[in-house]
């Protein structure tokens, strides 16, 4: 019997091909990295970031009178801004009605195909509609329009085709189209999402520039998290009064301004004159205080206190003090009145768990 002729194995790893014929990218040698340039997915993601930017720069230069006029009528609606769009173009209208929303411009989303199912009922005529769609030829946007064009609401249609059905109801139309979407078919609505949704922004902040809406009004939509905390939370908030302050009289001896900062735990003491804040001796000085001598028997805290001190109003933002923290490298500040008298005092700590910082 004759020895079997062996028969070579198929080998998967090929970098074109495996079993089920897709694609795969050949490993890299060991001793030789891959350069961007050799990366498909680098590659792939530059070019999509490209084209989207191009689509954007393309709509700034296409921006005219009718956007003015999307923004005027939107400052005249006596109602409420409501957005609707389907699919991607809803997930757009989404967005755009809480950022409208979030900076100034009460506005609310409406799903297009519910409205045709009862939502409607929730556009008043006093309404202006927003409507998203990138062929203008939405079959349910299309329904409900006329509808609510005979009622009186206004309409601004965001599309990218200016000849579409939807354009021609508007009363004023926005034109969003693209080139080309990011998509290597040319079919996934990317580029054309990205520059509906940077048009709805831009509607978004030239209504909030036009209506001077300023840091305290966005502190009222945005009352939680980080953003919240820091627009919103006054000294007065959060500094420690009363017995919890560290203050010891002009006249005191180091030695009780020393049993001063023991007691209340903030690595410094206040000094006042009456209530009137004189100035301020921290553990920081004591260290340098110590380099220099260690006989306290005779010394006061006047002799040593730091003369002026940084100190912040109760009224203002804790955000602010932390910013001055950190500007002149210190851990505490003290809180003072109109008249300079103590009225509180501020560790870092307290900002931190206070979530300021």
């Amino acid at each position: 019997m004759s020895a079997r002729t062996p028969i070579p194995s198929k080998k998967v790893d090929s970098p074109t091909q495996d079993r089920q014929g897709l694609r795969r990218v050949a490993p890299a040698p060991a001793d030789e990295a891959p350069t961007d340039t050799d990366d498909p997915y680098i590659a792939s993601a530059r070019r999509v970031l490209t084209i989207e930017a191009a689509a954007i720069t393309a709509l700034a230069a296409r921006i005219d009178g009718s956007f003015s006029a999307a923004v005027e009528l939107l400052l005249a609606c006596k109602g409420r801004v409501v957005v609707s769009g389907i699919g991607k173009s809803g997930h757009v209208a989404r967005k755009t009605a809480a950022t409208l929303a979030s900076t100034g411009t009460p506005a609310f989303f409406v799903h297009a195909a519910e409205a045709s199912h009862g939502d409607l009922g929730m556009i008043t005529d006093d309404d202006c509609l927003v409507a998203f769609s990138n062929s203008g030829e939405t079959d349910e946007l299309l329904a409900i329009v006329p509808i609510l064009k005979r009622r009186g609401a206004k309409l601004i249609a965001i599309t990218g085709q200016p000849q579409s059905a939807l354009a021609a109801l508007a009363d004023v139309h926005l034109d969003a189209h693209v080139a080309q979407e990011a998509c290597s078919l040319n079919l996934a609505p990317t580029a054309s999402t990205t520059a509906a949704l940077a048009l709805g922004d831009a509607l978004a902040i030239a209504l909030l520039d036009a209506r001077g809406f300023g840091e305290d009004d966005f502190a009222q939509s945005h009352p939680g998290g980080t953003l919240g905390r820091r627009l919103l939370t006054h000294v007065a908030d959060i500094m420690r009064t009363g017995a919890a302050v560290p203050v010891v009289p002009v006249s005191a001896s180091l030695s009780d301004a020393l049993l001063e900062i023991s007691r209340k735990g903030m690595a410094m003491t206040a000094v006042v004159d009456g209530a009137r804040v004189v100035g301020i001796f921290t553990d920081g000085d004591l260290r340098r205080l110590i380099e220099k001598t260690q006989d306290f028997a005779n010394v006061s805290v006047a002799d040593v206190m730091h003369r002026t001190p940084r100190t912040i109003g109760a009224d203002r933002l804790a955000a602010e003090a932390a910013d001055v923290m950190e500007a002149h490298r210190i851990n505490q500040l003290l809180v003072v009145d109109d008249d300079g008298a103590l009225a509180g005092a501020l560790h870092i700590h307290d900002l931190t768990h206070a979530k300021v910082i």
